[in-house]
């Protein structure tokens, strides 16, 4: 099983990015007051078609062809049902998919949300071509990142594998993320 929620975002936003998506979006809420923690991703990928969409909770199915297996939304949905959740999948051919799941905020087996200044450095680099737009909320507080006024600034979206452009976005989302947590508390 995936360990915290950044692993998940890994997971379904490769999966998005491999399925040729442009812009991939990650949204994140911790709603403390209400007692629930939602987790997002949608993207303007390939999509899939309703046979499909009806068989991704099967750990047994995979639309890939590099393995037999595809774990990543079954495991999400089995950890928001077992967190009083649940999990649904949007999906239309030419369109994109849109994987949404919630889960109790203070329930003991939601996990942490793990590292994710080191997820979104990683899809930045291996995908410098996707837009990637992350937002981070914590109650009415918000953190948002749009990949496109990075490229903006950098000229060539490639310039994000560069080792010392990596190193600052990693600190930019920590600092960033830190400050969220602090003014919510």
């Amino acid at each position: 099983m995936l360990e915290d929620f950044s692993q998940h975002l890994l997971d379904i936003a490769e999966n998005s990015m491999n399925a040729g998506a442009s812009i991939v979006e990650i949204l994140l809420t911790e709603d403390r007051c209400g007692g629930w923690f939602y987790f997002e991703v949608r993207d303007n990928g390939k999509g899939m078609s309703a046979d499909v969409l009806q068989m991704v909770a099967d750990p047994f199915f995979t639309s890939r062809t590099t393995r037999r297996v595809g774990f990543g939304l079954p495991f999400l949905k089995q950890l928001a049902e077992l967190c009083e959740g649940e999990m649904e999948v949007q999906s239309e051919p030419g369109k994109g998919t849109r994987v949404w799941a919630s889960f109790r905020y203070d329930h003991i087996d939601r996990p942490p949300l793990g590292n994710i200044p080191a997820s979104l450095v990683s899809l930045l680099v291996a995908h410098p071509e996707v837009r990637l737009i992350y937002h981070h909320r914590i109650n009415e507080e918000e953190f948002t990142f749009d990949s496109s006024e990075l490229a903006r600034v950098l000229e060539d979206p490639g310039e994000v594998q560069k080792p010392k452009i990596a190193r600052w976005l990693q600190e930019y989302f920590s600092e960033n993320l830190k400050a969220l947590n602090q003014t919510t508390e």
